[in-house]
Protein backbone atom coordinates (compact mmCIF):
# COMPACT_ATOMS: atom_id res chain seq x y z
CA UNK A 1 0.00 0.00 0.00
CA UNK A 2 1.12 3.87 -1.33
CA UNK A 3 0.41 6.83 0.55
CA UNK A 4 0.93 10.30 -0.19
CA UNK A 5 1.53 13.44 1.45
CA UNK A 6 -1.31 15.74 1.33
CA UNK A 7 0.71 17.75 -0.95
CA UNK A 8 1.13 15.56 -3.10
CA UNK A 9 -2.55 14.88 -4.32
CA UNK A 10 -4.87 16.91 -2.01
CA UNK A 11 -5.25 20.16 -4.99
CA UNK A 12 -5.84 17.60 -7.77
CA UNK A 13 -8.24 15.65 -5.82
CA UNK A 14 -9.95 18.97 -5.09
CA UNK A 15 -10.23 20.38 -8.30
CA UNK A 16 -11.65 16.39 -9.28
CA UNK A 17 -14.37 16.91 -6.75
CA UNK A 18 -15.51 20.08 -7.69
CA UNK A 19 -15.98 18.79 -11.68
CA UNK A 20 -18.10 15.85 -10.21
CA UNK A 21 -19.99 18.11 -7.68
CA UNK A 22 -21.71 19.76 -10.92
CA UNK A 23 -22.19 16.83 -12.66
CA UNK A 24 -23.96 14.97 -10.02
CA UNK A 25 -25.52 18.25 -9.48
CA UNK A 26 -26.64 18.11 -13.07
CA UNK A 27 -28.00 14.11 -12.86
CA UNK A 28 -29.41 14.51 -9.59
CA UNK A 29 -30.43 18.13 -8.60
CA UNK A 30 -31.63 16.46 -5.10
CA UNK A 31 -28.65 14.51 -3.70
CA UNK A 32 -26.50 15.79 -0.99
CA UNK A 33 -22.95 15.66 -2.10
CA UNK A 34 -20.11 15.93 0.35
CA UNK A 35 -16.34 15.80 -0.36
CA UNK A 36 -15.21 12.65 2.24
CA UNK A 37 -12.21 10.74 2.79
CA UNK A 38 -8.49 11.93 3.50
CA UNK A 39 -8.79 13.79 0.37
CA UNK A 40 -11.21 16.13 1.98
CA UNK A 41 -8.76 16.43 5.32
CA UNK A 42 -6.03 19.05 5.36
CA UNK A 43 -2.70 17.42 5.95
CA UNK A 44 -3.98 13.73 5.64
CA UNK A 45 -2.36 11.17 4.12
CA UNK A 46 -3.96 9.45 1.63
CA UNK A 47 -3.88 6.42 -1.27
CA UNK A 48 -4.65 9.74 -3.01
CA UNK A 49 -7.88 8.50 -4.30
CA UNK A 50 -11.01 10.68 -4.21
CA UNK A 51 -14.29 9.88 -2.14
CA UNK A 52 -17.51 11.64 -2.96
CA UNK A 53 -20.75 10.69 -0.75
CA UNK A 54 -24.00 11.02 -2.59
CA UNK A 55 -27.11 10.78 -0.62
CA UNK A 56 -30.13 10.69 -2.05
CA UNK A 57 -34.16 9.57 -0.75
CA UNK A 58 -33.64 5.99 -0.03
CA UNK A 59 -37.08 5.33 -2.59
CA UNK A 60 -34.49 6.72 -5.53
CA UNK A 61 -31.12 5.42 -4.91
CA UNK A 62 -31.58 2.29 -7.49
CA UNK A 63 -32.34 4.98 -9.86
CA UNK A 64 -29.60 7.06 -9.17
CA UNK A 65 -27.00 4.43 -9.01
CA UNK A 66 -28.39 3.57 -13.04
CA UNK A 67 -27.91 7.58 -13.18
CA UNK A 68 -23.97 7.94 -11.85
CA UNK A 69 -23.27 4.76 -14.47
CA UNK A 70 -23.37 7.92 -17.32
CA UNK A 71 -20.79 9.06 -15.73
CA UNK A 72 -18.24 6.67 -16.40
CA UNK A 73 -18.94 4.70 -13.15
CA UNK A 74 -19.92 0.81 -12.29
CA UNK A 75 -21.14 -0.86 -9.08
CA UNK A 76 -18.22 -2.21 -6.94
CA UNK A 77 -19.13 -5.99 -6.40
CA UNK A 78 -16.57 -6.77 -4.03
CA UNK A 79 -17.69 -4.83 -1.21
CA UNK A 80 -21.37 -4.36 1.20
CA UNK A 81 -24.08 -3.59 -0.92
CA UNK A 82 -27.45 -2.78 0.44
CA UNK A 83 -30.79 -1.39 -0.51
CA UNK A 84 -29.45 1.97 1.61
CA UNK A 85 -25.68 1.98 0.23
CA UNK A 86 -23.74 1.15 -3.31
CA UNK A 87 -20.52 1.54 -3.90
CA UNK A 88 -19.47 2.57 -7.53
CA UNK A 89 -15.79 3.18 -8.44
CA UNK A 90 -14.72 4.95 -11.97
CA UNK A 91 -14.36 2.35 -15.49
CA UNK A 92 -11.89 5.09 -16.53
CA UNK A 93 -9.37 4.02 -14.64
CA UNK A 94 -9.72 7.46 -12.32
CA UNK A 95 -8.86 6.65 -8.38
CA UNK A 96 -12.60 8.10 -7.72
CA UNK A 97 -15.09 6.43 -6.13
CA UNK A 98 -18.95 7.59 -5.11
CA UNK A 99 -20.47 5.88 -1.84
CA UNK A 100 -24.07 6.26 -2.71
CA UNK A 101 -26.32 6.17 0.31
CA UNK A 102 -29.47 6.27 1.60
CA UNK A 103 -30.16 10.25 3.08
CA UNK A 104 -30.49 9.74 7.24
CA UNK A 105 -28.81 8.37 9.85
CA UNK A 106 -27.18 4.93 8.93
CA UNK A 107 -24.52 6.59 6.99
CA UNK A 108 -24.05 9.47 8.38
CA UNK A 109 -20.55 8.65 9.59
CA UNK A 110 -18.73 9.19 6.30
CA UNK A 111 -19.57 12.90 7.07
CA UNK A 112 -19.33 12.92 10.72
CA UNK A 113 -15.61 10.89 10.47
CA UNK A 114 -14.51 13.50 8.16
CA UNK A 115 -15.99 16.31 10.23
CA UNK A 116 -14.29 15.15 13.83
CA UNK A 117 -10.66 15.31 11.74
CA UNK A 118 -11.52 18.37 10.36
CA UNK A 119 -12.32 19.74 14.17
CA UNK A 120 -9.17 17.67 15.51
CA UNK A 121 -5.27 17.93 14.02
CA UNK A 122 -4.39 15.60 16.81
CA UNK A 123 -6.66 12.88 15.28
CA UNK A 124 -5.30 13.43 11.44
CA UNK A 125 -1.69 13.33 12.89
CA UNK A 126 -2.83 9.69 14.46
CA UNK A 127 -4.45 8.91 11.35
CA UNK A 128 -1.30 9.64 9.52
CA UNK A 129 0.81 7.56 11.56
CA UNK A 130 -1.55 4.94 11.58
CA UNK A 131 -1.70 4.94 7.84
CA UNK A 132 2.12 5.42 7.42
CA UNK A 133 2.17 1.98 9.66
CA UNK A 134 0.60 -0.16 7.75
CA UNK A 135 3.18 0.95 4.42
CA UNK A 136 3.54 -2.47 2.40
CA UNK A 137 0.67 -4.59 4.31
CA UNK A 138 -2.30 -6.33 2.23
CA UNK A 139 -5.26 -4.05 2.02
CA UNK A 140 -7.61 -6.29 4.06
CA UNK A 141 -5.50 -5.53 6.93
CA UNK A 142 -4.89 -2.36 6.37
CA UNK A 143 -8.72 -1.66 6.05
CA UNK A 144 -9.42 -3.74 9.48
CA UNK A 145 -6.38 -1.38 11.40
CA UNK A 146 -8.62 1.83 9.83
CA UNK A 147 -11.95 0.61 10.80
CA UNK A 148 -11.26 0.50 14.59
CA UNK A 149 -9.54 3.75 14.32
CA UNK A 150 -12.88 5.31 12.67
CA UNK A 151 -14.91 3.12 15.23
CA UNK A 152 -13.24 4.88 17.98
CA UNK A 153 -13.00 8.42 16.97
CA UNK A 154 -16.62 8.16 16.19
CA UNK A 155 -17.51 6.96 19.23
CA UNK A 156 -16.46 9.79 21.02
CA UNK A 157 -19.53 11.75 19.92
Amino acid sequence: MKFYKADEYQISCEVLYREYELKIAALLPDAAIEHIGSSSIPNAISKGDLDILVGVNASELEKAVKRLTTLGFKEKLDTLRTPQLCMMESRSGEDVAFQVVANGPEFNFFVKFRDKLLEDPNLVQEYNELKLSCKGWPADDYRRKKSVFIERVLGHT
